[in-house]
């Protein structure tokens, strides 16, 4: 999909898409296990992301001072810095694959990712530097704030391969839509057909709140319009 269709796309879902409409279509659709934990949340409640995936894949490290024969051995970080400077425009830098014990995200990755016009970022742990991100108005999708790095205790070890977070697979270019009712993954498959049936949802469930407005029984309201 083109960058100028994208843009078209993401500009339609934010103006008239919410996340649980778009799981409610999934789910009818066959796939019924794509939103990401609900501890995934937005460091702000007013944060909404969407974009295409750019996974990341993370590892925890032992500091000991020892030098392993691997190849990132020595190296604070592993593939980190490149990851993020990897970020295209409207990409989400989506990371998982470490333990809970160091934040795997801070405010001067925020302005980098923001300088490259990337549409967020959604990590499987922690991120630091909440001020400092909150202040420049970026986009993070997270389990929490915790300050204890991550250079010494984990390394990024792949980019734009596919991961699974709790079961939910995400692989490069699959669009990510996010809210403060959380994180879901459209297939980029299936995604043309979602978005149009989550509209169609949508304005449909509009029509119901204008009926109910209006005095309209429940009952009746689900045998009028079939959504409720």
């Amino acid at each position: 999909m083109s960058d100028h269709s994208d843009a078209v796309l993401f500009q339609q879902m934010r103006d008239e898409l919410f996340v649980a409409a778009v799981g409610d279509v999934l789910d009818t659709m066959g796939y019924q296990h794509q939103f990401l934990p609900a501890g995934i949340m937005p460091l702000d409640k007013n944060m909404r992301i969407i974009g295409r995936a750019m996974p990341v894949l993370e590892a925890d490290v032992i500091n000991d001072g020892t030098r392993s024969k691997g190849p990132l051995s020595g190296k604070p970080f592993g593939l980190m810095l490149e990851a993020l400077d990897d970020l295209k425009p409207g990409e989400i830098y989506i990371a998982t694959g470490a333990s809970l014990r160091y934040a795997l995200w801070g405010g001067l990755m925020s302005t980098r990712a923001q300088h490259l016009k990337a549409a967020g970022v959604v990590l499987d742990g922690y991120v630091r530097d909440a001020n400092e991100i909150e202040s420049l108005g970026f986009t993070v999708f997270c389990r929490g704030t915790y300050a204890q790095d991550q250079g010494v205790r984990g390394q990024v070890i792949d980019y734009r391969c596919t991961i699974e977070i709790d079961g939910v697979r995400i692989a490069p270019g699959d669009l990510l839509f996010g809210d403060r009712e959380g994180v879901i993954v459209i297939p980029r498959a299936v995604e043309a057909d979602a978005v149009a049936k989550a509209l169609e949802k949508v304005r449909t469930e509009n029509k119901v709140a204008d009926a109910i407005r209006g005095g309209m029984s429940a009952c009746k309201a689900l045998e009028t319009f079939g959504v409720m």
